[in-house]
């Protein structure tokens, strides 16, 4: 018998004008939690494909349980024992989390009817062995993303799968959903399944990974004990040099008020009011970072100052005119950029080439239009300049943005919306799915606009990146600013404590 339950040996997997991976090897421990690591696009997405049968490989061999086999597709993925949970999840809206978890391998009642009591049952029992708590006739659509993610691990262990693979899993996770699923991978591993964790997220591995695979732009480099490295080794392995994790600045110097919000009242789309009379400033030359816990009202600010969604009392000022009611293409052109929290939905056309989507907000503006005629020569040249000056990997200006990396779709998304110097800037989640080298080119970048006298808006959920990075912070909590502090006068402790709901005096005393 081997000692690996999972083994990828001398992988290559080829696209067209792209070695995605090259000579890769993975060797996977029962009952161990593995990391997979490397930088956007270096081909990690796509060797765990190659393992779930989804694309297959030039060269190599893959071997279960010491066995060679061939995994043509997924379905001979699951009788191997194999599961995998996508990055971007692969569930049906409008069905339950039952009907979720048992399409494609239904219980029969009579060798005829879906028995979708007995599959419900059995999920139950499922959640209830693992900790997943999940309500198996909840629909999709009517549950937290953290609770579709435990509903695609039950799909995985429902079909019996003994390896799971979970691609980027806490890229979309609030802090408190990441800890949840950090002890249900431990549970995971209690009850003797083994884990492959694609993740950029350096401290996530150090608390959680036995061991770890580094690939760089497609080859490999090696696997190490995490026991016996730190941070600081594993960020240089993934990138090839050393990476600085706090953010050189400069003291800001704030200047003309840019944007100025008054007495804001929004809704969301159920008519539930999110926003409540928050009042906020923000002058030229300084980054102020909102701290919140998910779901105070952070999206509806966002989406209201945007023209995404309607105000329904207050105002919000841009250069002390008003643009409170105004299109979201009218408020681009008054000088604001968004860099928003769902790429997907609302940075990127998918189907479009990625070159196409650098010119969403100017494609109707010269150089890109004359006469309402488009230059494609223009806008490709254009987008040619971005991709390089942000590094975005794609193996072509004219490949779909739908076939980048998540983390090269960010990137995509933050090159458009920075090059075009806004007056102010709203970065929502701006490093969402990226690695350490890019976040740290990033977070340069913001500085450099604010230094540029760009007023900025970063609102994230890591509490380290607005430390790092804001000149101010504002605390948000029930819809309303509840507190302001310097960075440099705080800590993570104490912005959780005002996140929660507790006073300035309260939460600077502990």
């Amino acid at each position: 018998m081997s000692n690996y339950i999972v083994e990828m040996l001398n992988i290559r997997k080829e696209f067209p004008g792209i070695v995605a991976n090259n000579n890769v090897n993975l060797q996977l421990k029962k009952g161990e939690i593995h990391a997979l690591l490397g930088e956007n696009g270096a081909g990690k997405s796509t060797l765990m494909n190659v393992l779930f049968g989804l694309y297959q490989p030039e060269k190599g061999e893959i071997r279960v349980k010491g066995e060679v086999v061939k995994i043509s597709d997924p379905n001979i993925a699951n009788r191997l024992g194999i599961g995998m949970v996508h990055q971007h999840f692969m569930l049906v809206d409008t069905f339950t989390v039952a009907q979720n978890i048992i399409l494609g391998s239904e219980p029969k009642k009579k060798g005829v009817f879906v028995d979708l009591k007995q599959a419900e049952k059995e999920i139950v029992e499922l959640s209830e062995r693992y900790g997943l708590r999940v309500d198996p006739k909840a629909k999709i659509r009517d549950i937290s993303v953290g609770m579709q993610q435990r509903a695609e691990i039950l799909k995985t262990l429902y079909r019996g799968a003994e390896v799971i693979i979970l691609d980027e899993p806490t890229a979309v996770l609030t802090p408190q959903e990441i800890k949840e699923l950090i002890g249900i991978m431990k549970s995971l591993i209690n009850e003797g399944i083994s884990i492959i964790l694609i993740t950029h997220k350096l401290k996530e591995i150090m608390e959680v990974c036995d061991r770890c695979t580094v690939i760089r732009k497609g080859e490999g480099i090696g696997t190490v004990n995490v026991s016996e490295t730190n941070v600081d080794e594993l960020a240089s392995l993934m990138v090839g040099r050393d990476i600085v994790f706090t953010t050189e600045k400069t003291p800001a110097k704030p200047k003309d008020t840019i944007l100025s919000i008054k007495n804001l009242e929004v809704k969301d789309s159920r008519q539930a009011v999110m926003v409540k009379g928050l009042n906020l400033n923000i002058q030229a030359g300084e980054i102020v970072g909102v701290a919140g816990i998910d779901g105070n009202g952070q999206s509806e600010l966002i989406e209201a100052i945007t023209g995404l969604r309607k105000v329904e009392s207050g105002e919000i000022l841009l250069h002390n005119k008003s643009i409170t009611h105004l299109s979201t293409r009218k408020v681009t052109e008054a000088g604001v950029a968004h860099i928003p929290q769902d790429r997907h939905k609302f940075g990127l056309v998918l189907e479009y080439p990625i070159g196409e989507n650098m010119v969403l907000q100017t494609y109707y503006q010269k150089p890109f239009s004359n006469f309402k005629v488009l230059s494609f020569k223009n806008i490709y040249q254009y987008a040619s300049r971005l991709i390089e000056d942000y590094d975005v990997r794609t193996p072509s200006t004219r490949t779909k943005a739908r076939a980048l990396s998540g983390g090269n779709q960010q990137k995509a998304i933050i090159a458009r919306e920075v090059d075009r110097s806004p007056d102010l800037l709203i970065a929502a989640q701006p490093t969402r799915g990226l690695d350490v080298g890019a976040i740290e080119n990033i977070h340069k970048r913001l500085i450099k606009e604010r230094d540029k006298g760009r007023a900025i808006l970063l609102v994230s959920f890591e509490l380290d990146e607005i430390i790092n990075v804001s000149d101010r912070i504002a605390v948000m909590f029930d819809g309303q600013i509840v507190a302001e502090v310097k960075p440099e006068e705080t800590n993570e402790q104490e912005l959780g404590l005002l996140m929660a709901g507790s006073s300035k005096e309260k939460a600077g005393e502990l």
